[in-house]
């Protein structure tokens, strides 16, 4: 399977992350979420006009920004 972004998941589908196109700064940041590569991720909603996307991740939710969320690559699980 090719990667894509987080942004071009639907609602309740389950994906496996495989890498970062983000700064150094927002990939420290996402880690420390528990966001890694290898980590099964289950988009749970996404706002309109590219507002925040709830995401399920070890079993906890997590809102990130679009913008954020579109520098995370993705592959089906």
């Amino acid at each position: 399977m090719s990667e894509i972004a987080l942004t071009a998941v639907q609602p309740g589908e389950t994906v496996r992350v495989n890498a970062f196109t983000a700064s150094l700064e927002l990939q420290s940041r996402l880690v420390e979420m528990g966001i890694l590569p290898g980590v099964n991720i289950r988009l749970i909603k996404s706002a309109p006009f590219k507002g925040p996307v709830e995401l399920k991740i070890r079993g906890y939710h997590v809102s990130l920004r679009w913008n954020d969320a579109q520098h995370i690559l993705v592959t089906g699980k």
